[in-house]
């Protein structure tokens, strides 16, 4: 699948916003320790990558009821959906200069039922010539989600018998409908319910 910037300019996955808000004290902290144990855009790229998927838990599988949307918050409180935990990666790498951007699925149950829109994330290490994606959701039985610039190892590989998709655009910034159900979700429950079920 061909990735599609939804920007032209590259400097806009450098930037920050609300939800992707790099310059947050404790997304600069995060990032300087991490980029102090790897030296190297790759190996922090990688670093950072396993930091998220590893450390910050998934609240559907924690139980956590929390809703986390914003990048400082996910690293506070090491929780969020896998939304939430994709602005926290996006942050991260545009905190050491590495264009991150936001890209989404859209998934079912094994049935082909309730379908909803996953996030992800892409990255694209200076000097490289195209966009990889990666997923920090976090692993369990049956996702085994890795750093793989080369050959995508996603946490779900789509189904398209069952309508699944990959959605082939980058984004810079949240999409305003996963973002508005995260924003006005009182606890993970809702925001579950309220996220889109396509784009």
């Amino acid at each position: 699948m061909q990735l599609i910037q939804q920007i032209p300019e590259i400097h806009a996955y450098l930037a920050s916003s609300e939800a992707i808000d790099h310059w947050h004290p404790v997304v600069q902290e995060t990032s300087d320790t991490l980029w102090s144990s790897s030296g190297d855009a790759y190996s922090y790229a990688r670093t950072a990558f396993e930091f998220v998927r590893d450390t910050l838990a998934h609240s559907g599988d924690s139980g956590d009821p929390r809703v986390t949307w914003r990048a400082s918050d996910v690293l506070t409180t090491r929780n969020g959906i896998c939304h939430a935990k994709s602005h926290a990666l996006v942050a991260l790498l545009r905190a050491q200069g590495i264009p991150g951007a936001l890209c989404y699925q859209r998934l079912t149950e094994d049935d082909g039922t309730n379908p909803v829109v996953h996030g992800l994330v892409a990255l694209r290490l200076p000097g490289a010539a195209r966009w990889s994606r990666l997923d920090p959701r976090g692993n369990k039985p049956g996702v085994d989600a890795r750093f793989d610039l080369d050959r995508e190892r996603l946490a779900f590989p789509v189904r398209p018998e069952l309508g699944e998709t990959d959605y082939p655009e980058l984004y810079a910034a949240p999409h305003p409908a996963v973002l508005r159900a995260l924003q006005e979700s009182a606890d993970r429950p809702r925001s579950w319910r309220s996220l889109p079920t396509s784009l």
